[in-house]
C-alpha cells in the first residue's frame, strides 16, 4: 500500500516533483522525461507510470520557462517511439506463449487480454487510439509484436500515434498551463487528467465485477 500511495502522490503532484527536479538538476529533467515515458510504453511491467499527465505538465513547465518546449517534445516523442519499438520487439521474441503466463506482481494477463481484444476490434488504428488509454497503450505494441503485424506497417501507425499523443497533450499544457485558473489549480487539473485516463479501465473493472456478482 505504501508503494501505491507513493505512486499516487507522484502522479497527482507531478507539477511539484518535476519543478523541484528542474530546480535541482536542470537539463537532466529531459533524461527523466525520457526514462518515464520509455518505461511506461516499453515495459509491460510498468503501465502504472504517469503518461498523459506527464505530457501536460511538461508543456506547462515549458510555458513557465522551466524547459525548452521543442526539446521536451522531441525527447518525449523519441521516448514513446523507442519504448513502443522495444515493446514490439519483445512481443515478437516472446510470442503467443505469453498468454499462458500466470498473474504475478509485475504481470497481469488480464491487461494483455484486454489489449489483444482491443487490437482485434480496431486493427491497425489501435496503435493510434491506444495512445490515449493508459495500460492499453503499454500492452498494444506488445500484442502487435505477438501478432506479427508487419513492422513497416506498425512503424507508420507508431510514429503517427506518438506525434499526435505527445504534441496534443504537450501543447495543451503549454497553451493552457499559463492560464491563472489552471496555474493556481494545476494539481487538480492533473488529478482530473489522471481520473479521466483511468476511467475506461475503472469502468471495465466495475462492469466485470457486476457480471460476476449477477452471474
Amino acid at each position: 500500500m505504501e508503494l501505491v500511495a507513493s505512486l499516487w502522490d507522484f502522479a497527482v503532484h507531478l507539477d511539484v516533483h518535476l519543478a523541484d527536479f528542474i530546480a535541482e538538476h536542470g537539463t537532466w529533467v529531459y533524461l527523466l522525461l525520457f526514462a518515464i515515458v520509455f518505461c511506461e510504453t516499453g515495459l509491460v511491467v510498468t503501465p502504472f507510470l504517469p503518461g498523459d499527465s506527464l505530457l501536460f505538465v511538461a508543456g506547462a513547465l515549458a510555458a513557465a520557462g522551466g524547459m525548452d518546449l521543442a526539446t521536451a517534445m522531441a525527447v518525449l516523442v523519441a521516448a514513446a517511439l523507442t519504448g513502443d519499438n522495444v515493446n514490439y520487439g519483445i512481443g515478437r521474441w516472446v510470442g503467443p506463449r505469453v498468454f499462458h503466463y500466470e498473474q504475478s506482481r509485475w504481470f497481469n494477463p488480464a491487461h494483455l487480454a484486454r489489449a489483444h481484444a482491443f487490437y482485434q476490434r480496431h486493427g491497425g488504428k489501435t496503435i493510434i487510439l491506444a495512445r490515449f488509454i493508459p495500460i492499453v497503450r503499454t500492452y498494444v505494441p506488445f500484442v502487435a509484436g505477438i501478432g506479427a503485424m508487419p513492422y513497416l506497417r506498425y512503424l507508420g501507425f507508431c510514429v503517427l500515434g506518438a506525434l499526435i499523443w505527445v504534441l496534443s497533450l504537450g501543447l495543451a499544457g503549454y497553451w493552457f498551463g499559463n492560464i491563472p485558473a489552471v496555474t493556481n489549480n494545476l494539481t487538480l487539473v492533473i488529478l482530473a487528467i489522471v481520473l479521466v485516463s483511468i476511467s475506461p479501465g475503472l469502468y471495465a473493472w466495475l462492469k466485470a465485477r457486476s457480471v460476476q456478482r449477477h452471474g
